[in-house]
């Protein structure tokens, strides 16, 4: 294979790696509707925290405690040089 190829290769592998590797980050910003329940009725904040899920009492009907959203994080590109 030449140089080029085998490059490109490597650094597809390696972004697809690293993103397994390093997780995903998480947010506790979210639509309302992406909530999935963490907690049980009459949970506390600090109970909720203890189970590292999110916590926001201000939207009636939706779960107040929940699990934090994952999103990726934000991988610099590698460059290969010859």
């Amino acid at each position: 294979m030449e140089p080029k190829v085998i490059c490109v290769l490597l650094v597809v592998f390696s972004l697809a790696l690293s993103t397994q590797a390093q997780g995903q980050a998480e947010t506790c910003t979210m639509d309302p509707k992406q909530r999935t329940n963490c907690g049980f009725p009459g949970v506390t904040p600090s109970q909720c925290a203890e189970r590292g899920c999110c916590f926001d009492s201000t939207i009636p009907n939706y779960p107040w405690c929940f699990f934090p959203l994952k999103i990726n994080d934000n991988v610099p590109e590698e460059e290969c040089v010859f």
